[in-house]
């Protein structure tokens, strides 16, 4: 049986995360519950105190097909190398140098956005493809593939 699936992703500014994110993916900031404008209406409506507004955000695929993505705010900062990262498909379809062109463009587009790009890992056939491992506005490790 398929199971639905979320990624958490810990984080000391959700807003601005899920912002890169739903640039990087493609996806959108999850709207606020129905019969509210914006999420800060509904939290204080909610009771939640304007010091934790920013506690959480979602990422939403705008078709629905893919997993929601979650950044809630902790307390301590990233220490070490993710265990588990993200593998944004930027060049589907692509090979050889038109796949690594359109990898270096996605990055560009990226960095702009606050992404810091780590290292660039050349296509090394017959398994490899080439890649580029950059890191979100936290350090979160991600690669473009």
């Amino acid at each position: 049986m398929a199971r639905d699936v979320q990624f958490t992703i810990d984080c000391a500014d959700p807003a601005k995360l899920a912002a890169f994110w739903a640039e990087a993916l493609g996806y959108r900031v999850q709207g606020p519950p129905p019969g509210f404008d914006s999420w800060e209406q509904a939290l204080t409506a909610m009771g939640v105190p304007p010091e934790r507004h920013n506690d959480a955000s979602a990422v939403v695929d705008p078709d629905g097909a893919g997993p929601r993505v979650f950044f809630q705010r902790v307390p301590e900062p990233k220490r070490v190398k993710n265990r588990v990262h993200l593998d944004v498909r930027a060049a589907p379809g692509l090979a050889e140098e038109a796949r690594m062109t359109a990898l270096e463009a996605a990055a560009d587009r990226l960095v702009s956005h606050g992404a810091t790009r780590l290292e660039r890992h050349e296509p090394a056939p017959p398994l490899d493809a080439g890649h580029i491992v950059m890191a979100d506005p936290e350090g979160n490790e991600f690669c473009l593939d």
